[in-house]
């Protein structure tokens, strides 16, 4: 039940000195929280082929009947009665009947749109196209039962060793080139001058997730202190993400 983190290489094993010793302490903590976070992208490519696509807005009121009131609304009725006023009362009827049997037929072929979709199970078919990094979200509890520096300062210090870059150089590039130009640095060293955070292993519950990297860790400061202004007791909020993201066998390794 409690969760350790320590210092780890690429392949999720622990970097350890000359000695086979743990190269940093190995923080230890109860946690009041914690979860984990897959995501999993399945995007639907072949939508763009249905018909709905190209015609949206026609093929909308064809499906739901609503290009009916349309056609009535321009109904060729109204035409014929028109010309039926100049050309007489029997050529008016005549053209009115042929025109009222248009319109008749013109409505049962649109009924035959309404309630049908181009949506297919290939065109809603999903492909996966990826997935991020791995989130843990987890929530360290530390208490001082006798040593607050030890309990709670000592293992808050460390994981920020661990977060922190672990060294920013205060030249500029183009300065250190220079310097590598002259044979003063080395030029590795002079393109990229600073130095990543660590990679870290999270074990919980008999699974170690490994390697992950401090994403973001939240200290509240108004937490209780002793007399010394050492924190007593500390709920630090730390969000962990995996160095890549994961298949099936990179899950299977976490047990142990």
């Amino acid at each position: 039940m409690i969760a350790s983190f320590f210092e780890c290489d690429k392949n999720g094993d622990m970097v350890q000195d000359k000695d086979g010793n743990p190269a940093s302490p190995i923080v230890e903590a109860p946690l009041t929280e914690s979860n984990l976070d897959a995501s999993f992208n399945w995007q639907s490519a072949f939508e763009s082929m249905s018909p709905e696509s190209k015609a949206p807005m026609l093929f909308a009121m064809l499906q739901s009947g609503a290009i009916q009131p349309v056609i009535d609304a321009l109904s060729a009725s109204k035409v014929g009665s028109a010309v039926g006023g100049l050309l007489g009362s029997n050529a008016g009827q005549t053209s009115g009947n042929a025109v009222t049997s248009a319109q008749q037929q013109s409505g049962d072929f649109l009924k035959q749109f309404e309630g049908r979709t181009g949506i297919t199970k290939l065109n809603s078919t999903q492909i996966f196209s990826g997935m991020p990094p791995v989130k843990i979200q987890l929530t360290l509890l530390f208490r001082a039962w006798q040593d607050p520096v030890s309990e709670v300062e000592d293992p808050l210090d460390q994981l920020l060793s661990w977060a922190f870059p672990q060294r920013l150089a205060n030249d500029s590039l183009i300065a250190n080139l220079i310097k590598a130009a002259q044979g003063e640095a080395n030029p590795i060293e002079a393109l990229l001058p600073s130095q990543s955070p660590k990679l870290i292993a999270f074990v919980y519950k008999n699974r170690k997730y490994a390697p992950m990297v401090i994403e973001q860790i939240g200290i509240p400061l108004s937490s209780p202190i002793d007399s010394n202004g050492n924190f007593v007791e500390l709920l630090l909020p730390v969000t962990l993400g995996s160095l890549t993201a994961w298949d099936k066998d990179d899950w299977a390794n976490t047990r142990y």
